[in-house]
């Protein structure tokens, strides 16, 4: 009977590690989204706006997006390891965990959103000459 209960918890926690691995690919396939995009952006900022600020903003969410992206491989690293090898249950610290995470690419989502915003603001009241 023991040994159908740990089959049934190990089977839950490689489960719920393959959900976060699912999800937190599709945080890392946004990233490297945004960082063509950060690309264009700031071909625009140079060629149109030439906003110094703009160019140091885009230069550091660039620096921002690479910090973010090199944590969340490391956590998927550490997922997929967990996942072939671990023993340790999938629990409410775990779960709480993989949050924070969702939490900091969210963040960033919005402050690239932000910045998004502002750009297409300043496109919005560009002139030709």
């Amino acid at each position: 009977m023991e040994t159908e209960l740990s089959y049934k918890t190990d089977v839950h926690r490689r489960l719920c590690i393959k959900k976060d691995l699912i999800e937190l690919s599709q945080w890392i396939d946004t990233l490297s989204t945004i960082n063509t995009e950060i690309g264009s952006l700031k071909v625009i900022e140079k060629q149109l706006l030439k906003d110094h600020s703009l160019e140091m903003n885009l230069q550091g969410l660039r620096r921002k997006n690479t910090l973010v992206m090199g944590m969340l491989c490391k956590y998927e690293q550490e997922l997929t390891k967990e996942y072939e090898y671990g023993k340790k249950e999938y629990n409410v610290t775990r779960a709480k965990e993989h949050e924070k995470k969702r939490d900091v690419h969210a963040t960033f989502i919005q402050e690239f959103t932000q910045l998004k915003k502002g750009i297409y603001q300043k496109l919005s009241r560009y002139q030709r000459r």
